[in-house]
Order: C-alpha cells, then sequence, then structure tokens
C-alpha cells in the first residue's frame, strides 16, 4: 500500500508551498479535488493550466492520482435530475476525464451528486447503471476508471453499502467503473468486515482513510484504523490509502497533517 491524501486537507489555491513538506513526510500520491486548485474547473480549465499543475506537483516527488469532489463547485449537476442535466453532468466529467488523464492520474470518485429523491432504488439503480456505462468505453480508453462511492445515509440516499456499488460495477462489466472504499462509510453502513472487504477485493482500487466530519484521523475515536489496514492486507490490497481530512486550521495546516500520517504509518501497511 502507498500513501496519498486528498488536496482538501490544504487551503484552496495556495497549495504548492504545502507540497514538499507533503513528500518528506513519506506521502507518495496527491489526490486533487479540482475546485481547490482552479476557480474555474470546466470552460476556464485549459490544458496549459493543468500541465502547469501537474509538473508542479510531480517535481516535489509525488505522483496526481485522481480527482474526486467532482461537483463541489457545480452543485447542479449530478444523477437522477432529468435527461439535460445528465447530458450536462456527463459533458462535465467527459471534461474532468481529460483532466485526470493529463495530469496522470487514474480514478475520479463520484461522491455526491445522486440524490435519487422520489425515484425508487431499482429505476436509480437502472439509471446509474446506463449513465456510468455510457462513460465507461471512453474512461477505458485513457485508461481511468470511475468509482461510484458509497456513502453513509446522512450524506446519500443511493448506494449505501460497498455491495450496492460492487453491484453496479458487475452489472457494467467494464475497467472503467470499480469500487471505492471509505473508512467512516464502511462504519456508518455496518459493513467494516473481512466479508465485505473479500467481496470487493477485485474491484477495489481505492481507499479514503477519514473520520466523521473528516477531521484529522484519530480525532473522532470511531474509527478502527489498524483493522481497516489488517483487512486490506488481508485481501492483498497494494493501491493507495489516501487521507480523506478537511481543512483543519488554515493559518497551520500541517500539524494535523502530520498527525494524520503518523496514525496511517501505524495503522496501516505500507510498502
Amino acid at each position: 500500500m502507498k500513501i496519498s491524501i486528498s488536496n482538501i486537507a490544504l487551503p484552496s489555491f495556495q497549495q504548492s508551498k504545502y507540497l514538499g513538506y507533503l513528500a518528506d513526510l513519506g506521502v507518495a500520491g496527491l489526490e486533487v479535488a479540482p475546485s481547490k486548485v482552479w476557480s474555474d474547473t470546466w470552460e476556464g480549465l485549459s490544458f496549459r493550466k493543468v500541465e502547469a499543475f501537474r509538473r508542479e506537483v510531480n517535481s516535489y516527488g509525488l505522483q496526481i492520482i485522481g480527482l474526486h469532489s467532482l461537483f463541489f463547485d457545480h452543485p447542479n449537476l449530478g444523477l437522477f435530475k432529468g435527461a439535460e442535466v445528465n447530458a450536462k453532468t456527463r459533458d462535465f466529467l467527459t471534461h474532468l476525464s481529460s483532466v485526470c488523464r493529463d495530469l496522470g492520474g487514474h480514478t475520479l470518485i463520484y461522491g455526491g451528486g445522486r440524490a435519487r429523491g422520489l425515484i425508487n432504488q431499482e429505476e436509480a439503480y437502472r439509471q446509474a447503471v446506463d449513465f456510468l456505462g455510457s462513460l465507461a468505453v471512453e474512461l477505458e480508453s485513457k485508461k481511468l476508471c470511475i468509482c461510484l462511492e458509497p456513502l453513509g445515509p446522512n450524506d446519500t440516499d443511493f448506494v449505501n453499502s460497498a455491495i450496492e456499488s460492487l453491484r453496479i460495477v458487475r452489472a457494467i462489466d467494464s475497467p472503467g467503473v470499480r469500487v471505492q472504499l471509505d473508512a467512516k462509510a464502511l462504519i456508518e453502513n455496518q459493513e467494516a468486515t473481512l466479508e465485505t472487504f473479500k467481496a470487493v477485493s477485485e474491484e477495489l482500487v481505492h481507499f479514503h482513510a477519514n473520520e466523521p466530519g473528516l477531521v484529522t484521523l484519530g480525532a473522532s475515536g470511531e474509527i478502527d484504523h489498524i483493522a481497516m489496514g489488517l483487512m486490506l492486507n488481508q485481501i492483498g490490497y497494494s493501491g493507495f490509502v489516501s487521507i480523506e481530512q478537511k481543512l483543519q486550521n488554515k493559518k497551520s495546516p500541517m500539524p494535523d497533517i502530520e498527525k494524520s500520517i503518523q496514525v496511517l504509518k501505524s495503522s496501516y501497511i505500507f510498502n
């Protein structure tokens, strides 16, 4: 396993000066929330801007592993909002897939933007399979994948378990659509078991180490990261474990980041 961190732990638009510190602490990968880097993540985001950021991150020995928080600055987009919005959402994700490829990443984590509302569960499942399936071929051609992130019931009313996510992945049956797990959601959905990890092991490509409220790792006392690390090791997972925590102190973010990295190193097994 390899250490990564999401850039939501850093001040928006002021992240460069922290990259060297991350590398010195043993971080190998950076997971990117686009709206934390660029004020315009769509029409105004040129290849030149994307390439400049990639070069800067790589210059510190860090690898950009992928994108998440995809719709943070586009809350009007997402699934289950009608044909017109679906089309715009597909266009935006196609655009972000090119951004991800150009950054050198491989994963797009689809978290929010999927409240099904009055649509019943089976119809929502059908729409999700159709929508993600329509993206799969292009993602596969770019050597990327999208992961429909299982979340807790307070965060979404669609895909509240790893098994539900796996069902969609298997229905689409493409390397362009895979599984991601989230420590907080595993606890909230009562799925933090070896049985769950084994069930998704062949499709698992990404793991978020996080806490309720996305606070510093270990701060809530609700997540057993040692158990999470053991289960990942037991299924032979060798990908990135990515710290997902919000910015805790805008003036001085590194102390909380260092605490989380220490928890990660003591709980998970790294190459």
